[in-house]
């Protein structure tokens, strides 16, 4: 029996890649989309050719499980209302934008007993996947050092609200790659010290953002989680990686699988990728947790360590200390 899944607002434009990879798993029925934002779902409905739920309780008591891509400081309430229902949830990052709603998700997920994943796509990166590989063999020594970046276009809409979304491109971008560093060193960050700016639009939102992040052992990474591709660049963005070893460096440029395209007509440059798609491989992740029962391979636990992670970086604006996580 196929698992029924929810989709639980169409705010995040991630929403199209994980109903695209649902559509293409065989064991998955996608039942609708509830949004208190009636135009926005209703929209979304048609155009992915699902059916659209007004009252979000007539949605819960016809599936499985919900996929959360709503507004950040939404995702909390959101699986509160899932996790009481007994519903299997995968939700959007970051999990949380503060300590509270942190506490308030971890407590409803591990009372109701339900599966969490976070989306996190990037973990199922075969160029990640083997770069750990190949740490993890020792080819590189002990690590020393990464630089490490995650820098893309401003989304706009309420991505630069900080009332729904926590933040602005730090708290948007850095989730990724602490995750992934998380993943890789298998350590938890101590302390971090952050930078930001408003450098690109002028705004009251950040726009730039440069990250070190202290780990044990003396390692520590950069990150430049910024917005700071114009819209006009030829990518949305980027993940790459520097992995500095006592005997050798491994670079990682996740998305470099690419043609580049040049368009005569409008004279602009895209890349048309090529290789595996990440958001159908996670929600295959996600479906195969929900049918077994099982811990996925991305949980609760990675999502909400990477959000503080984010929390943290804002509290260590302006100080002349790095701030403990």
């Amino acid at each position: 029996m196929p698992v029924r899944i929810g989709i639980l607002t169409a705010a995040h434009m991630h929403a199209w890649g994980y109903v695209h990879g649902m559509g293409a798993h065989p064991d998955s029925d996608i039942v609708g989309i509830w949004d208190d934002n009636a135009e926005r779902g209703q929209k979304f409905a048609s155009d992915a050719k699902i059916a659209y739920f007004s009252d979000i309780e007539e949605l819960l008591s016809k599936v499985d499980a919900v996929c959360i891509t709503s507004e950040n400081n939404r995702h909390t309430e959101l699986t509160v209302i899932a996790a009481q229902h007994g519903k299997h949830i995968i939700c959007e990052k970051p999990l949380v934008t503060s300590e509270e709603d942190a506490k308030v998700m971890e407590d409803a997920v591990n009372k109701a007993g339900v599966q969490f994943m976070t989306a996190f796509p990037c973990r199922f990166s075969p160029a990640f996947q083997r770069l750990k590989q190949r740490v993890t063999a020792g080819e590189i020594g002990k690590i020393k050092a990464l630089c490490t970046t995650n820098r893309g276009r401003c989304p706009y809409g309420w991505f630069i609200e900080k009332e729904l979304s926590g933040g602005g491109a730090m708290i948007d971008h850095t989730v990724h790659v602490t995750d992934l560093l998380r993943d890789l060193l298998g350590a938890e960050p101590l302390t971090v010290q952050a930078q930001i700016g408003n450098n690109m639009y002028g705004q009251g939102w950040d726009d730039t953002a440069m990250v070190t992040i202290q780990f044990p052992d003396g390692v520590f990474a950069s990150l430049d989680s910024s917005w700071s591709r114009p819209q006009s660049f030829k990518t949305w963005g980027d993940v790459t990686m520097t992995v500095v070893g006592e005997e050798g460096v491994i670079e990682l440029d996740m998305f470099g699988q690419a043609v580049d395209h040049y368009h005569q007509g409008d004279l602009t440059h895209t890349l048309a990728g090529y290789g595996s798609n990440l958001d159908t491989l996670l929600i295959k992740a996600f479906i195969d947790a929900c049918l077994n029962n099982s811990t996925p391979p991305v949980t609760l636990k990675d999502g909400l360590q990477a959000a503080r992670l984010a929390i943290a970086c804002y509290k260590s604006v302006g100080q002349p200390e790095p701030v403990a996580i």
